[in-house]
């Protein structure tokens, strides 16, 4: 087996969720200190849902996440809590480029991408069950 593989009482998993969220109106309102503060409260919020946040990086406007995360945790919920704390938490800590380039209580866009990674292609993972020996 894999060191990959995390397990739970009643489940072995790899669940890998690559996240990208924007800043409200795409402003160009993120530095390196505030995407340092924001990696501190996005590890802070993941451990709170028993998963990890892996990679982390961002830019002006937008950031990366790579998040392994335990099946009983729904993506959206998990989504929900890093967006909502860290927008509380950073606005609390009133950085200049926030203030001016942000109106409103709202740090993120509304949307944002999750997208699945790690483990197999999806073709060889169709392969590998259309070559099962089904019982006769």
């Amino acid at each position: 087996m894999s060191n990959d593989l995390r397990r739970g009482r009643h489940v072995v998993y790899n669940l890998h969720a690559h996240l990208v969220f924007l800043a409200k109106y795409r402003r160009k309102v993120f530095t390196k200190e505030i995407l340092d503060d924001m990696q501190a409260i996005f590890e802070e919020v993941c451990s709170k849902f028993e998963a990890q946040l892996v990679e982390f990086d961002g830019e002006c406007d937008h950031v990366h996440l790579l998040v392994v995360y335990p099946p009983k945790v729904a993506i959206s919920s998990l989504v929900n809590s890093l967006k909502g704390v860290s927008s509380r938490l950073l606005r609390k800590k009133e950085y200049p480029s926030l203030k001016e380039q942000l109106c409103g209580d709202a740090l993120w866009s509304p949307s944002y991408f999750a997208g699945s990674c790690g483990g197999a292609p999806i073709e060889i993972i169709r392969q590998y069950i259309e070559q099962q020996n089904t019982p006769h």
